[in-house]
């Protein structure tokens, strides 16, 4: 079975940014709990499996202080600046989808009645 039956709209596409940041930490020698205690030594707190998420794709930086922790993970690495950043693309929406339209939403919180 293909991962897009498996997971409707998944492609078969990979994502660059966990295969760069993957090839970036094997090609440093270093392993996670070493480039962890060494973004620590840079005023960077960020765990070991965070970093083992992020090189999976299991998860990736979005958040202001994970774009922090990655660009200084760019300069321990000595990758030029943003050329993690860069693969990262738009954030991915957050919460729940509404089924309201925000007009008509927003007008109903200012005017005490929700839309129906």
């Amino acid at each position: 079975m293909t991962p897009s039956k498996i997971f409707p709209g998944a492609t078969l596409r990979p994502d660059p940014f966990p295969q760069a940041l993957r090839a970036a930490i094997t090609a440093s020698g270093l392993p996670l709990d070493r480039i962890r205690h060494r973004l620590e030594l840079r005023g960077v707190s960020i765990s070991v499996p965070t970093l083992s998420h992020w090189q999976s794709g299991r998860r990736r930086p979005e958040r202001p202080e994970s774009l922090r922790a990655l660009a200084e993970l760019e300069q321990l690495l000595s990758l030029p600046p943003l050329a993690l950043r860069s693969l990262l693309g738009p954030p991915r929406p957050r919460g729940r989808k509404s089924s309201v339209p925000a007009q008509r939403r927003d007008r109903a919180t200012t005017e005490g009645t929700y839309p129906t």
